[in-house]
């Protein structure tokens, strides 16, 4: 474990955890973060329970909070993370949910996947989604963003909806990205990939509690609402923008193939 700890400080990997009323999983969650990574940033997304308070008592974390403790959204929650993880000289950051969904013991397939890809974001694919326990909702909504991500980008990803993630932050610098709650992770796939990003996956366990203990924070009808207009504004940025894009680029590909 200490040589995987060494190894993700060498290559400037981080951890990057939003939470938001996750009070009766955050340390558990964190503690493991730390058992398998040195360094893990947490940001405190305005949370109203006693998340803030777990998260101020727990020592060797970098803690993010709001001046105004409002909650402003994943999107923002994880933007924050990325540039405090920038401040802070990493290159990577390994973005996990802080409600337990996610196995921080996971920490170390991401580690092999970057060895792999280098440069790349790296998804990780939950194992047995569809035997999973989850909503009927929760699986719409997973096929519903695969086939717009297809749409947008040319690509095909099994899992965009996958929070358990690898970003190469320099490569985020610069991105406009307009979203600040869950769509933004959409943004976060479609935004990079048209700039030339390549996105890999590895599998990763994932774990749901029964419904009586789950705690969610989607609201089914604004944000299925928001993800469905950033949808209709990425499918216009994919026709007038990336696809164009990428056709300047294959062409490019060709011209410096044929001078070689």
């Amino acid at each position: 474990m200490q040589d995987q700890k060494k190894l993700l400080k060498e290559r400037g990997i981080c951890v990057v955890i939003p939470v938001y009323n996750n009070e009766k999983t955050i340390k558990d969650v964190v503690l493991r973060s730390l058992d398998n990574c040195m360094d893990v940033i947490v940001v405190n997304d305005g949370s109203t329970d006693s998340t803030g308070e777990i998260l101020r008592a727990i020592e060797g974390i970098t803690l993010v909070e709001y001046p105004d403790n409002k909650n402003k959204g994943k999107g923002h929650a994880l933007r924050c993370g990325f540039r405090k993880a920038m401040q802070l000289g990493f290159e990577y950051a390994i973005t996990l949910d802080g409600d337990g969904q996610h196995y921080p013991e996971d920490i170390h397939l991401f580690l092999e996947a970057n060895t792999e890809h280098p440069g790349a974001i790296i998804v990780g694919k939950r194992k047995n989604l569809e035997n999973a326990s989850r909503s009927k909702g929760s699986t719409f909504a997973n096929n519903f963003a695969n086939f717009w991500f297809m749409v947008q980008t040319f690509t095909k990803l099994e899992d965009t909806q996958s929070g358990f993630r690898l970003y190469p932050l320099h490569k985020l610098y610069g991105l406009s990205l307009i979203s600040a709650r869950y769509e933004a992770e959409l943004e976060l796939l479609v935004l990079p990939r048209w700039h030339g990003v390549k996105i890999a996956t590895t599998e990763v366990n994932v774990y749901y509690p029964p419904k009586e203990e789950r705690v969610s924070h989607f609201r089914p009808t604004a944000d299925f609402t928001r993800i469905s207009v950033l949808n209709t504004i990425l499918c216009i940025l994919a026709i007038v923008y990336a696809l164009p894009l990428a056709i300047l680029r294959g062409i490019w590909k060709l011209v410096c193939k044929i001078f070689k």
